[in-house]
């Protein structure tokens, strides 16, 4: 393992002295010291990986650039990396790129996150901005798990209030909504696409007297107990997100897939799925009635043209 981390070096004609200081203070960052005169091949794959790193680590450089350094490693590994990673680019204070698909992995280790999509950027901010604030359709899908539920919806006054009208449920908006949502006041009247994360979703019993304007009635068709917390699967009889333009700020690959996703939506012919993530003590039972408060404050919603969010729209 020690010749392989200073291969670089040698190759670049660096005293051996100098080699070995460098390995030896890598490998004690790494916790590698015991592992250095071992064979690469009898090492655990997270040893492994920490060798790689050492071999970049040695060269000093003024920034990393880490390409998917964890999708070979299984789950419980990945999750132990990925603090190490964070750690030692705390501890080093240099620049680190990350590259990577998961979602998790960008949310957990970035200080700031650039979400891509078909090689052109779609949002940098810190990952919690990336979270309540999503630009457009693709990052909102994109950003938490499970992703955003979205619904085409029609967005009525009612003397002062704003309600959203979807299928067969209806909301009232915050009162501070217009305030804090300049830009929805243009969709007024019309059509909207709205969003709504599973976590803003509670079941109503474990909530107490809350208004009925923030809830919805709904039938549970799939539980998931998942241990620390119940998923609830049903559907609406509302109108999918049905606009080409609009499915392709979702889909995560090549546009064809929004053809597909157009498809698929139309044949099924159940209206909307909806998933809500709920506290593990919910009664929810399959087949059976539930009502779900909805946080009204944490709704989101896209211009049904572009799928950007109304506020950046409206820039």
């Amino acid at each position: 393992a020690d010749a392989n981390m200073g291969f670089a070096l040698k190759m670049r004609g660096v005293p051996k002295d100098e080699i070995d200081r460098r390995v030896q203070e890598a490998a004690h960052v790494l916790g590698l010291t015991d592992a250095l005169k071992k064979k690469p091949r009898t090492l655990s794959g997270g040893q492994r990986q920490r060798v790689a790193m050492g071999r970049a680590i040695v060269r000093q450089p003024q920034a990393f650039l880490m390409d998917e350094p964890l999708s070979n490693l299984d789950a419980k590994l990945r999750v132990e990396m990925r603090a190490e990673i964070a750690r030692l680019q705390r501890d080093l204070s240099v620049t680190t790129v990350y590259v990577t698909h998961d979602q998790t992995e960008a949310m957990t280790m970035g200080d700031r996150v650039a979400v891509m999509r078909g090689g052109l950027l779609q949002q940098v901010d810190a990952p919690q901005v990336l979270y309540e604030r999503p630009w457009n359709l693709f990052v909102a899908e994109f950003i938490g798990s499970p992703a955003m539920n979205v619904v085409m919806a029609d967005l009525v006054r009612s003397d002062d209030d704003i309600w959203v009208h979807f299928g067969d449920q209806r909301l009232r908006l915050d009162p501070s909504t217009p305030e804090r949502r300049p830009g929805l006041s243009r969709f007024e009247g019309g059509r909207v696409v709205m969003g709504i994360r599973p976590e803003d979703m509670e079941d109503a019993a474990l909530v107490g007297e809350s208004p009925e304007d923030r809830r919805m009635s709904i039938v549970c068709d799939i539980r998931e107990d998942m241990g620390s917390e119940v998923y609830v699967h049903f559907n609406i009889p509302g109108e999918p997100v049905a606009s080409k333009e609009v499915v392709e700020a979702m889909v995560t690959d090549a546009p064809e897939d929004a053809e597909a996703r157009l498809a698929a939506e139309r044949a099924r012919g159940v209206g909307v799925s909806f998933v809500a993530r709920l506290d593990r003590t919910t009664d929810a039972r399959e087949r059976q009635p539930l009502e779900l408060e909805v946080a009204v404050k944490r709704l989101h919603f896209f211009d049904p043209d572009t799928g950007l969010s109304v506020d950046s729209s409206e820039s």
